[in-house]
């Protein structure tokens, strides 16, 4: 069974830094691109990053120059290295996998939590 589970989040103060991870199971390849979203209480789900599709590394503009997205491939991990966290960066940090032949696989998500 397809399986996407993230890891890595926590609470931090503004500045710090995580480094979250999302571990992809279940013998599935994400061969159109890992996606990283977040969303905090009471706003829209925000695109952060992604990774592994023909357009190579993107970022959304409220993380670009703070985050950098990378993989192992051999591990089946995709990380997000987030720093000068602020709180605006709080939420659920999301992972989706997506394949070219066959739906998109979403984790539970990890929490981060940034305190001024």
């Amino acid at each position: 069974q397809a399986q996407v589970l993230e890891s890595g989040g926590g609470s931090v103060q503004a500045g710090g830094s995580l480094r979250l991870s999302c571990v992809v199971s279940g013998s599935i390849r994400c061969d159109n691109g890992v996606y990283w979203y977040r969303q905090d209480i009471g706003k829209e789900r925000e695109f952060v990053a992604t990774i592994g599709n023909r357009d190579g590394t993107k970022y959304g503009a409220s993380v670009k120059g703070r985050c950098t997205i990378s993989q192992d491939n051999a591990k089946n991990t995709v990380f997000l290295q987030m720093d000068s966290l602020n709180p605006e960066d709080t939420g659920i940090y999301y992972c989706k996998c997506t394949r070219k032949r066959a739906s998109d696989v979403w984790g539970p998500g990890t929490q981060v939590t940034v305190s001024s």
